[in-house]
């Protein structure tokens, strides 16, 4: 099977990957749209299609963004005279039908910066979802019981990646721009990585196989599809995170931790007993809860947080 066709199944997976956070129970509020002083915008692309601007709602206390057209970074830095010279590109998750900003974005990015390791919030383009607020709701609420229908999305025949091409484009214009301003941003430019929570894991999944340019030092897919992929000769270390009562991905295998270890590239995962799904950090009294340790220490024993000579 092409690594096209698997990213396509994938997709269609990725259409449940909406956070627990909307899972019916709670309604969805509108929000202001945040100051987001330090935003750098990334000019990928233009402006993709959208039936409605950029739009900003709360759940559960969390903060989200749909009808993203215009790709943003955020850099998160640490206290001066604590970085150690990693980067982490950090890319939230939604189904590609919004971004949970919060729980899978500025707080992630800032508990790395706390450890040192500068941190840089993606916000990627997402497709076009209905304006009004209580349709979109409905029509999330219609995708988790089965009865919604994915839109079609134009993709070019053949060429791999292209159904995420958008993802794709600005994940690697964020490669691009912390790369020449590494010097400004006490960034080692051989030690930036990527992390990607659910729809975003498929991001930095999707970058990897098909952006060779981005050249990514260590990646984690945190609570993403698991499907086999073809790994590439070069495939940089992967740290992988799942929680076994997922309800999206825990019964489904673990192919792409399979792949790695036997395409002979450095894997390391981590199968938690409890966390649901989209539990960003981590949810009281969850197992889950340790994996941020657990991901520094694994930066640590293979060097990323050290200088190279």
């Amino acid at each position: 099977m092409t690594r096209l066709k698997i990213l396509l199944l994938l997709t269609a997976a990725s259409l449940a990957l909406a956070a627990p956070a909307l899972a019916q129970q709670a309604p969805m509020t509108e929000a202001a749209a945040p100051a987001e002083p330090n935003a750098i915008i990334l000019g990928t692309g233009g402006v993709a299609a959208s039936t409605g601007p950029e739009t900003w709602f709360n759940q559960y206390g969390d903060t989200f963004v749909r009808n993203v057209t215009t790709a943003t970074l955020t850099p998160v830095l640490p206290k001066p005279g604590t970085a150690n010279g990693a980067a982490v590109i950090v890319a939230p998750g939604g189904g590609f039908m919004f971004l949970s900003m919060s729980n899978e974005g500025w707080e992630v990015a800032q508990a790395l910066a706390d450890q040192g390791v500068a941190a840089f919030v993606l916000k990627y383009r997402t497709r076009p979802t209905l304006p009004d607020l209580g349709e979109f709701e409905a029509s999330v609420n219609a995708m988790f019981s089965g009865a919604g229908a994915r839109p079609a999305r134009p993709a070019t025949p053949g060429q791999p990646g292209a159904e995420f091409a958008d993802q794709i484009d600005d994940a690697t214009a964020a490669f691009a721009l912390v790369r020449s301003r590494a010097s400004e941003w006490g960034v080692d430019p051989e030690r930036i990585g990527m992390v990607g929570f659910s729809a975003g894991a498929m991001t930095t999944m999707a970058t990897t196989l098909w952006a060779p340019q981005t050249r990514p030092a260590f990646i984690a897919p945190i609570y993403g599809a698991m499907t086999a992929v073809e790994v590439p000769a070069d495939a940089p270390p992967m740290f992988v995170v799942l929680a076994a009562d997922d309800p999206l991905f825990a019964n489904r295998g673990f192919g792409v931790v399979e792949a790695w270890q036997s395409a002979g590239r450095p894997v390391e995962f981590h199968l938690y007993q409890n966390g649901g799904h989209g539990f960003g950090l981590g949810n009281p009294g969850k197992t889950s809860n340790g994996w941020l340790d657990g991901f520094l220490r694994w930066l640590d024993v293979n060097g990323f947080l050290k200088p190279q000579a």
